[in-house]
């Protein structure tokens, strides 16, 4: 890791950290309201963004700062900054407005567009949750090895993201009818949970560039395979609050056949 990226990422790291306990404080007592494009958000999404992002500027006032709620509904905004943090405050907003435990905030570093380093509080179990392209994967900051698993009908775990778009469930009929499948609300934690190997595979037809940027850079950790159903997103050239959806399947390598065969 050269000195720039440590440097980088030792200072995300404390910055996340300083607001777990909010985080967890608030989940569940704090009030929300939809957005325009039928999301949730609360008060502590604004709160994490402003307070998070100040400590990274101190530190790096070059860097661009991009949140969910940092960038206006109707704004497009170009990457032109060598360094570029994507935040996503709460991932699994609903979750966490209703007090349920499976939400997460997660914090990528990308640089000139593309993920290298990505760090998710898992707020259902307390983990800190890091790593990057060439860099180990690390759960509180102890490095772990995804275990391989076999994907098949007894063990085989998928998380999918619902509603699922028309006829879909269909084609997928086969896989809920005899797999154990999974719906976290949180799509950071699919894939951050594909990449330490507690799930097989995911699909997700419906998230943005912040939902994915920091768990993408786990699957790398991890030596994971992420599949985009369109057009690769990264390198990131601009981040467009009502761009299309980004739309993928992860995981092992039986997992993404099967998908495939499912999927036609």
């Amino acid at each position: 890791m050269d000195k720039a990226l440590k440097h980088r990422v030792n200072a995300a790291r404390v910055a996340l950290r300083n607001q777990t306990e909010f985080f967890s404080n608030l989940r569940g007592q704090v009030s929300s309201e939809w957005k325009a494009d039928d999301t949730r958000v609360t008060f502590a999404d604004f709160a994490i963004t402003e307070k998070l992002f100040a400590e990274l500027r101190r530190s790096f006032p070059g860097d661009q700062l991009l949140s969910e709620e940092s960038v206006p509904m109707d704004e497009v905004v170009e990457l032109d900054s060598r360094y570029a943090w994507v935040l996503d405050p709460i991932d699994g907003t609903n979750n966490y407005a209703l007090g349920m435990p499976c939400c997460a905030i997660s914090l990528a570093l990308l640089k000139e567009g593309r993920p290298v380093y990505g760090l998710i509080f898992d707020g259902g179990t307390g983990e800190l949750l890091e790593g990057g392209p060439g860099q180990p994967l690390r759960v509180n900051g102890r490095k772990v090895t995804r275990l391989p698993g076999n994907f098949d009908r007894r063990g085989g775990m998928v998380a999918l993201h619902f509603p699922l778009p028309a006829g879909r469930a269909r084609q997928l009929e086969y896989l809920m009818e005899h797999y154990r499948v999974r719906s976290l609300g949180s799509a950071a934690l699919h894939l951050a949970y594909v990449a330490l190997g507690r799930i097989d595979g995911a699909l997700d037809e419906r998230v943005r560039p912040w939902d994915i940027a920091a768990a993408v850079c786990l699957l790398e950790a991890a030596g994971v395979a992420i599949h985009y159903l369109d057009e690769q997103p990264f390198p990131l050239q601009k981040l467009e609050m009502q761009g299309p959806f980004i739309r993928y399947m992860a995981g092992t390598t039986d997992f993404l056949k099967s998908m495939e065969n499912w999927l036609g």
